[in-house]
């Protein structure tokens, strides 16, 4: 029965991810943000069930890659396209539109979609990633778009409104966000093989960091977290060399 569990977690990862694309569809930005992070809690425990029940399975990894393509893949590519779509006027009078009327730039967003599911599989066939990854992991970039419309939405700020809802500043993301998913860089993983702070003195700092700023800045806080999450492995990479 045990070997069950981690798979009924996975399954309400995507469940999860679902009712957030009907969200994100219908233009309610918080309520999606609010089921990815929910999923995002499931996928962190159905990991985490798997390696203490010892019920670790070739299918419980791929059911996990599926999941999180939609959770953490596509959910923020429909983000993206929204805000770009929003911002769309901003081109000029000139026809950006395909067949249907579909918008050819906000189309971009979902590029992230792309380069979420191509990381994935590339996790799935890569056998070194153990103790660390090799770019972004597709949850944290969720996190990282779904930040955009939520710091929109509760910080109050009109000069960071006017930065994100700048067009070139989202196809920046955008860009940023498909490189560093799928960038050969080493980031460290948040799994404590000990919780010896001399082995573990990048993420006890890492995690401490994190508490301050998301006190300080809330939503603001995490794009500064990702930069600083990246900062810090390559620093602890050149370190360790």
């Amino acid at each position: 029965m045990k070997r069950y569990i981690p798979n009924a977690l996975t399954l309400l990862n995507l469940f999860s991810g679902c009712i957030a694309v009907i969200f994100a569809v219908n233009d309610n930005f918080v309520a999606a943000a609010l089921f990815v992070f929910l999923g995002i809690f499931f996928d962190f425990f159905d990991g985490f069930a798997a390696r203490k029940l010892n019920v670790q399975s070739e299918l419980g990894l791929q059911l996990d890659s599926l999941a999180d393509v939609v959770t953490s893949g596509l959910v923020p590519g429909i983000i993206m396209f929204k805000l770009l779509e929003i911002v769309e006027s901003g081109w000029g009078e000139i026809d950006l539109s395909v067949g249907f009327g579909l918008p050819i730039i906000p189309l971009l967003g979902l590029s992230i979609t792309l380069a979420s599911a191509y990381r994935l599989a590339k996790f799935n066939i890569d056998t070194e990633q153990q103790s660390y990854f090799k770019g972004l992991p597709t949850p944290a970039n969720a996190l990282l778009i779904l930040s955009l419309p939520l710091i929109m939405e509760y910080q109050n700020s009109d000069i960071i409104n006017a930065i994100i809802l700048n067009k070139w500043f989202l196809i920046g993301v955008t860009v940023f966000s498909c490189w560093i998913l799928n960038a050969n860089i080493k980031l460290f993983a948040l799994k404590f093989k000990d919780w010896s702070f001399k082995n573990n003195v990048t993420r006890y700092i890492f995690i401490l960091l994190c508490v301050v700023l998301l006190m300080v800045l809330q939503f603001a806080a995490i794009p500064i977290i990702i930069i600083l999450y990246i900062s810090m492995s390559v620093l602890d990479n050149l370190t360790s060399k």
